[in-house]
């Protein structure tokens, strides 16, 4: 295999890592805000729409970070530099 060959592979590694590894603190973030909000409003539940509210802002920010990865791996794959830089140009 070429070197242009090994750069494609790697690219493609290096893209399903960010996402393979990028996803999972979000998920577990998500998850444990799910359940503390839930734990909240059983123990308070006249302020469920206030915490409801904070949640899915909160849910919000959290995914963004998974969306980040996404992202990224998008710009690995298909604006890597190194494609020039073995091309030549």
């Amino acid at each position: 295999m070429d070197n242009l060959g090994w750069i494609g592979v790697a690219s493609l590694l290096v893209a399903g890592l960010t996402i393979a590894i990028g996803t999972i603190a979000p998920a577990m973030g998500q998850a444990r805000a799910v359940s503390q909000s839930l734990a909240s409003i059983a123990q308070q539940p006249d302020e469920a729409g206030t915490i409801s509210r904070t949640l899915f802002v909160g849910l919000a920010f959290i995914e963004s970070l998974a969306i980040y990865c996404l992202v990224i791996s998008i710009i690995i794959i298909f604006v890597n530099p190194f494609w020039s830089a073995v091309k030549g140009g």
